[in-house]
């Protein structure tokens, strides 16, 4: 099956990136080094094409309901702008997915849905898209419910600017559209700047109209903007320096005196792994490694007192409390960890498995998550990684490894 390709695809090969499948898409894993990447995240701005993450509409009288059964957090909670973090889970209580909500503005005529009408968007995971568009639609039409389930993911791009300098970025090429009088709409603000985290609001980049959202992956402030395909290129080139090998500095064609460095999927990896975030399909899966989200670490996404796919299941989670617990492990001696790698005792028995390993651009040490009996789980527990057959001394330890 051929995989599928980012709006920027060849612009990115242009400029000497080097590609990944991930998650049925074909993508940029790095461009320069992901050290360099990863430092430029964590000391000034880069910038992801995060094309590959799914976009799902959700709009109509039961909108509301259907977002409400279909994942773990309250959406009632949400004013237009606002968005959360939630699970998808199964009648086990499985997460079958993570994802952000947000309450988009009601519809208006720069929209394709009728003026008022409730809406959200939700991004899946790459390549779940469609998965969670046909669950969408399947539970939807059992419960008898009005509400349209649209699949925009080959409508919109979207990238991710992160870093200490990502806010003077985005607001220097972001400006806010008014609701009345432009098709705006989301949290009301002036400026970009003055977004709080988790919350979005329209505003034109480059000429397109983009959702702009202070989300993001890495532990850095920073935004996720998405905009309309066609545009992809333009608005990317509002935050990137041009592809004839500039760095972040000096770069024309970007807002202001600087530009964020182009960064890939290889940096956003180390970045994420560094604040202990999940990366699904990684650090849970329900079909080779099924996790409910008290193991998983997300029990403050499940609010038990709404009706939800799973409710049931992990009410009797909460209750008993999880037989593991996702946790950070350091190794104290060299070795790098890597997904799959056994966790042993200090006698030497296998208690768990790495899920996410890497040697840490930002402390110079070997990190890793993974799962652990709770008898196992508290910090400053000793356990061992075995690295290549032979057993690396390590700890646990809380997350995230670094301060966000």
């Amino acid at each position: 099956m051929a995989l599928r390709k980012p709006p920027l695809r060849e612009e990115h090969a242009a400029r000497g990136a080097k590609f990944t499948e991930f998650g049925g898409w074909d993508m940029p894993v790095e461009f320069d080094s992901i050290r360099a990447e990863h430092a430029a995240v964590r000391e000034a701005v880069g910038a992801f094409d995060v094309s590959h993450m799914g976009e799902v509409v959700v709009a109509g009288p039961d909108a509301t309901a259907l977002m409400q059964r279909l994942t773990t957090n309250d959406v009632t909670r949400l004013d237009p702008g606002d968005s959360q973090y939630a699970a998808i889970t199964d009648e086990d209580g499985v997460i079958l997915d993570d994802t952000v909500v947000y309450r988009l503005p009601d519809a208006t005529d720069a929209d394709d849905a009728a003026t008022g009408t409730t809406r959200y968007l939700f991004i899946p995971n790459a390549g779940h898209d469609v998965e969670m568009h046909d669950r969408w639609v399947t539970h939807r039409d059992r419960w008898d419910l009005d509400a349209t389930v649209e699949d925009r993911t080959e409508d919109w791009a979207m990238f991710a600017v992160q870093g200490p300098d990502a806010a003077d970025l985005v607001g220097d090429a972001a400006d806010v559209l008014d609701a009345d009088a432009d098709g705006g709409g989301g949290t009301a603000v002036e400026d970009v700047r003055d977004l709080s985290k988790f919350q979005a609001t329209y505003a034109t980049v480059a000429g397109a109209r983009c959702w702009v959202a202070r989300t993001g992956y890495t532990g850095e402030d920073g935004f996720e903007v998405l905009a309309p395909w066609d545009d992809a290129t333009e608005v990317w080139s509002a935050f990137v320096a041009g592809g004839d090998g500039e760095g972040a500095e000096g770069a024309d064609e970007a807002s202001g005196d600087t530009a964020a460095t182009p960064c890939g999927l290889g940096a956003r990896d180390t970045l994420r792994l560094e604040m202990g975030y999940l990366l699904s399909g990684q650090d849970f899966d329900p079909e080779d490694d099924p996790r409910n989200p008290y193991e998983a670490g997300i029990g403050f996404t499940v609010k038990l007192d709404t009706e939800f796919v799973g409710r049931d299941a992990l009410a009797r989670v909460n209750e008993d409390g999880p037989d593991e617990r996702f946790v950070g492990i350091r190794l104290l001696e060299r070795g790098v960890p890597r997904h799959g790698y056994d966790v042993v005792d200090t006698d030497g028995h296998v208690v768990g498995a790495v899920t996410s390993g890497t040697m840490s651009p930002t402390l110079g040490e070997p990190i890793a998550l993974g799962y652990l009996p709770v008898e196992h789980a508290d910090p400053g527990t000793r356990v061992g990684v075995v690295v290549r057959g032979s057993e690396k001394r390590a700890e646990v330890t809380t997350t995230p490894f670094i301060d966000g």
